[in-house]
């Protein structure tokens, strides 16, 4: 197993360009399935979750050729309907939280899908739900085989559906949009996500000929095709990726540009670290943010103490309620963290309180932090990443302590953000790979 090893305390400088988004990636690269003409996608993150994925659709007969770093070309016109029997399937989708993706476009133009329970991040008891009961709604019929975890699903005959989803969830919203531009007839889907992954899926679907209304708000309502065409696409920057560059900035006063940005797509995210005291300006469409010595959190109009929450978009993501939480550790005041959308997220705080921050856990849902104003540095320790967003905040945590620190379990962090310790090492940061198990307990 690889681990970081970190050398803290030090300030940081220059640029850094954020990669494409990761949770766009996921559905983008599966919509590829519901065409069997040629899609060229670029600014594709070079991450093991979405090379995972690009791996299932060339194992499912998918024609793929890579034009460069970040730009592919999918064809998928020979598909392999037998893989879904394999026990090769059953390893890789299985492993992957990412192959659910793959359902919603195949039930679509064949008809036909089955998938492993997938993997991905321990946060929580992440349903499927969503997912299944669109995809009934539109006359999927769906058999769970409990000893071998495998879901077959059998729709050869789909149909526009009014549905209301129990949850804005942005994978789910993603899956059921896929199934239905192929169903016969109209399909309406009220309480869908609206994140601007969703949108931009939207936004390419139609370009291949799909007809979907409604996109950026909550109610999508979407016109059955007989078959799509291909198309070009971009992915956005991925937001999580320059909130964390931001969080950077604060906690090793570094003066960092974060390139190219899109920032009328950040919706309410740059609001949200201007609350914590971080001062920044855009350039271009660029995010310049200035060495800050002290950061201070603002308070609510009556005075109390400010509360930071997680929702649906347009509010706040919860992929970067842990990177908010470690930079109020070293900023002047008080704020409540609170993460509604998932349970076991606040759970890498101990590793905080070893480093000295002065945080309570109330419950699995709420962290208390007393930000210490930099009084002291916080200090190096080994440590374990239990998943993407944790795994980068003790790295931001680990760059602006004292000393030496040790990440282990960093393929977590890997997952999400590509050659992480490279681009960190362009910036001036002291950190290396070397070779080491996680310390037993």
């Amino acid at each position: 197993m690889n681990a970081f090893e970190i050398i803290g305390g030090k300030k940081l400088k220059g640029e850094i360009h954020p990669q494409g988004a990761k949770n766009e990636a996921l559905q983008i690269i599966a919509a590829v399935l519901l065409t069997d003409q040629k899609i060229t996608i670029s600014n594709i993150p070079d991450i093991k979750d979405v090379n995972k994925l690009i791996e299932l659709l060339g194992d499912l007969g998918v024609s793929i050729e890579r034009l460069s770093k970040d730009t592919y070309t999918f064809e998928a016109k020979n598909i392999d309907l037998n893989f879904f029997l394999s026990d090769t399937f059953k390893a890789k989708g299985g492993g992957l939280r990412g192959s659910i993706m793959i359902v919603g476009p195949l039930l679509g133009r064949f008809g036909t899908a089955a998938i492993p329970k997938p993997g991905g991040d321990k946060i929580g008891r992440r349903r499927l739900d969503t997912h299944f009961l669109g995809f009934e709604k539109l006359g999927a019929k769906f058999i769970y085989d409990s000893k071998k975890e495998f879901f077959n699903v059998d729709a050869t005959n789909l149909k526009g559906a009014y549905i209301l989803l129990d949850e804005a969830s942005v994978t789910g919203t993603a899956n059921i949009v896929m199934a239905a531009v192929l169903a016969k007839g109209t399909t309406t889907i009220y309480n869908a996500a609206c994140e601007p992954y969703l949108q931009q899926l939207c936004k390419m679907l139609n370009r291949m000929g799909a007809k979907i209304t409604g996109v950026g708000s909550n109610l999508l309502t979407i016109e059955g095709v007989e078959k799509l065409g291909g198309t070009e696409h971009r992915m956005l920057p991925d937001m999580i990726e320059i909130g964390s560059f931001i969080g950077l900035a604060a906690m090793t006063e570094s003066e960092i540009t974060i390139k190219n940005v899109c920032y009328s797509e950040l919706g309410v995210i740059p609001d949200v670290f201007r609350k914590l005291g971080i001062k920044f300006e855009l350039r271009g469409d660029d995010i310049y943010i200035p060495s800050q010595k002290h950061y201070v959190i603002e308070s609510f109009i009556d005075g109390s103490m400010l509360t930071i929450a997680d929702s649906p978009w347009p509010g706040f993501t919860p992929d970067l309620l842990s990177i908010v939480l470690v930079i109020a550790t070293q900023a002047r005041g008080n704020v409540l963290i609170h993460q509604k959308m998932f349970e076991s997220r606040l759970f890498f705080v101990d590793k905080l309180i070893d480093m000295g921050a002065q945080i309570i856990l109330c419950d699995p849902h709420r962290a208390a932090v007393n930000g210490i104003d930099k009084k002291y540095k916080l200090r190096g320790i080994s440590m374990t990443s239990p998943d993407i967003r944790a795994g980068v905040s003790l790295l931001i945590a680990a760059l602006s302590a004292e000393g030496k620190s040790t990440i282990f379990n960093i393929e977590q962090i890997e997952r999400g953000y590509q050659d992480i310790d490279i681009r960190l090492r362009a910036l001036g940061a002291q950190i290396k790979r070397i070779e080491a198990s996680a310390p037993s307990h």
